[in-house]
């Protein structure tokens, strides 16, 4: 890598103040080559922050972190934020065990202001600081810094309407980059592209600015003008929703354009109330394959920087998600009554695979899990086989109509979820490890996991042909069991184990529950997710329901009552005891009445 003539003497966001726009620019092309550079070994969210490198860094020349207080939603786009907080010299360690979390995290810097991980939080929690901020009688900024893809959150509109009541001092600054991992959809993307093209009132308002550079007015004329020239604009663009809901709207402005960006800021803070600046951003600007394929780039694993090439292990077996994808098509082309709903992953809940085929079956409601739960519900209660596909950690924003709007009613829905179990360099905030836990409780739900790929397409079947509410969850990538490597080290101690596949977490299997409980007397529960309320609670649920708990001892191994780190999910494993050593040392201590 170039030296770099300004990054390397970033410690704070004090010296990002001393520079100048020009350096600031310098700086810009800085940080995106150390993006590159460092996200390329690493993986990681490369496209959303080569977006926002110009945005950030005007975000720390005008605000005082860790006085002021910046949000980002998601936080995916956090990490130039890092980088000039202090993280430079670790920014390499991003993801990896024991290093930077890729998301903003209270505990890890004074000037990460809210832990994010999941979508259209920002400005709520943003109107909840300047809430406090002013019962307390303190004094200082609330940004909130939101992307358009989370604005098709609901959250988001919930506090976009309760602020504007409130009239609470705050900013938030929409990234609108037309992207939120996939292609934005829906009605306020729609308006957005409005807002930003409106091409009868930008001709005419470009024909005003060069009438007025060419004449010599007084300034009492020059502001004159210039009301009327913002009067065209009401007369050519609708009001903007932003501005009815109680905001002042500043934009669209240039997301890479320093200068326009300073100015916009500056002026935000010093408007009464709450403020919406509308900035145009590129996603994956700077580097050419990001900026082609946004989506690919969005979360990425490592690549090699000179083709943009995923680092891929050419013999891994074909993942849980292409199987599903697949499965789901085939299906379909066979039972029109199956639709696929997803929201904004189809790439990473390979629903793209079935979108190709059955374009008018799929339906991509945005960052809005919760409505495409209830339209899933709808789609059922009026005859179809809707198919939900959401990453088991998303899916808990869903809770309420899972519940109220599926189980309550019966309703034949298949909840397919995602990257279940531990996932590794995201963190706490994306493990999918509390849906057995959390469905399990309600009442109507059939619980199915399968062992590895070809039982999911069997599982998948059996949940469209079911009739009720039915959940199938799996992992992220392929299956790597361990329960059978464990069962052979402790054979080679002499220790004969069986192994039993469950398939079901609810209802449980109780007849081969009993029989193993009264042939074996004793058992070991293995799952990839929390103990408190999981599928091993369920046997000792089970187990003590019919009094066989005096005959058979009973061992849970899984998630302890903690949120997981991030890192490789070989040593989150291991650190967990969930490791195949550890696991099979640890039956054998039970077996042999040795524990400690």
């Amino acid at each position: 890598m170039a030296e770099n003539k300004f990054l390397d003497k970033i410690n704070s966001p004090a010296d990002v103040k001393k520079l100048s726009v020009p350096q600031l620019e310098q700086l810009a092309k800085e940080i995106r080559q150390l993006l590159i550079s460092v996200i390329s070994h690493t993986g990681g969210h490369l496209a959303p922050n080569l977006g926002v490198v110009e945005l950030t860094l005007a975000l720390h020349k005008v605000f005082d972190t860790p006085e002021d207080k910046i949000i980002f939603d998601v936080g995916h786009q956090a990490y130039i934020h890092k980088i000039i907080t202090g993280r430079r010299e670790q920014f390499p360690t991003l993801r990896q065990y024991g290093g930077l979390s890729g998301f903003p995290k209270r505990s890890e810097s004074e000037h990460d202001a809210f832990g994010t991980g999941h979508s259209s939080t920002s400005i709520s929690a943003a109107l909840g600081m300047a809430c406090a901020r002013d019962l307390q009688g303190e004094d200082y900024n609330v940004v909130a810094v939101i992307g358009d893809g989370s604005m098709t959150g609901g959250m988001a509109f919930e506090a976009l309407n309760n602020a504007g009541m409130l009239h609470k001092n705050m900013i938030v600054v929409l990234n609108d980059n037309e992207m939120s991992i996939s292609k934005n959809v829906g009605a306020m993307s729609e308006y957005l592209y409005q807002l930003r093209t409106g091409e009868t009132y930008n001709k005419i308002k470009n024909d005003i600015e060069g009438w007025l550079k060419n004449m010599e007015f007084g300034s009492d004329v020059l502001k004159a003008i210039r009301r009327l020239k913002g009067s065209v604009k009401y007369l050519m663009v609708p009001t903007s929703i932003f501005e009815e809901l109680g905001f002042t709207y500043l934009g669209p402005v240039d997301g890479h354009d320093l200068d326009g960006l300073l100015d916009v800021l500056q002026a935000a803070k010093k408007i009464d109330g709450p403020v919406m600046v509308h900035v145009l951003t590129k996603k994956g600007k700077g580097y050419k394959p990001a900026e082609e394929s946004p989506n690919k780039f969005h979360g990425t694993g490592p690549f090699d920087i000179a083709t943009g090439k995923k680092i891929t292990n050419p013999n891994a077996p074909v993942s849980y998600t292409e199987v599903f994808g697949k499965t789901l098509t085939k299906l379909a082309d066979i039972d029109d009554k199956i639709v696929g709903i997803t929201a904004a992953m189809p790439d990473g809940t390979g629903l793209n695979i079935f979108a190709e085929a059955h374009k008018d079956h799929f339906f991509d409601v945005g960052i809005a899990e919760q409505h495409a739960v209830t339209a899933a519900a709808g789609m059922a209660a009026a005859g179809m086989k809707p198919v939900a596909a959401i990453y088991s950690t998303f899916m808990q924003r869903a809770y309420d109509s899972i519940m109220h709007d599926i189980c309550m009613q019966k309703l034949h829905v298949t909840l397919c979820l995602d990257r279940a179990g531990l996932v590794g360099d995201d963190g706490y905030t994306h493990h999918g490890v509390f849906d057995y836990a959390y469905l399990r409780s309600i009442p109507n739900m059939t619980i199915m996991a399968p062992k590895d790929e070809n039982e999911l397409q069997h599982m998948l079947k059996t949940a469209l042909d079911f009739d009720g509410p039915v959940s199938v969850r799996y992992p992220r990538g392929s299956g790597v069991g361990v329960a059978l490597d464990a069962a052979e080290l402790l054979e080679a101690q002499g220790i004969s184990a069986g192994v039993v596949n469950m398939r079901f977490a609810k209802p449980l299997d109780v007849e081969l529950l009993r029989e193993h409980a009264q042939s074996y007397g004793k058992i070991i529960t293995l799952e990839e997710g929390v103990l408190a309320g999981g599928v091993g609670s369920a046997v000792l649920e089970e187990l003590n329901e019919n009094k066989l708990l005096e005959q058979c001892e009973v061992r849970c191994f899984g998630i302890p009552d903690e949120f997981v780190m991030h890192g490789d999910k070989k040593l989150l494993f291991r650190d967990l005891g969930l490791d195949t050593p550890t696991i099979a040392a640890k039956a054998a201590a039970f077996v042999k009445g040795e524990e400690e």
